[in-house]
């Protein structure tokens, strides 16, 4: 893999990384703000959350076995 394409991965995994941590801030608002009126709000934003959680872990699979050579 190119510096290019190793630069380019690791600026996924920060895009990633930073989608997931917007996704958990929303979770932690539910959690500490609209609970527990906003019961319904779970499974769309627990979803959302694990989906973003589960793409950034792929990302940062493939960077770090494509650091590893």
């Amino acid at each position: 893999m190119t510096d290019d394409e190793l630069r380019d991965l690791d600026k996924e995994v920060k895009k990633r990384k930073r989608i997931a941590s917007e996704w958990a801030s929303k979770l932690h608002d539910l959690v500490e703000d609209r609970l527990p009126a906003g019961w319904e709000e779970i499974p769309g934003i627990s979803q959302g959350t694990l989906d973003a959680c589960k793409a950034w872990a792929e990302a940062n699979a493939r960077l770090q076995a494509a650091q590893k050579g």
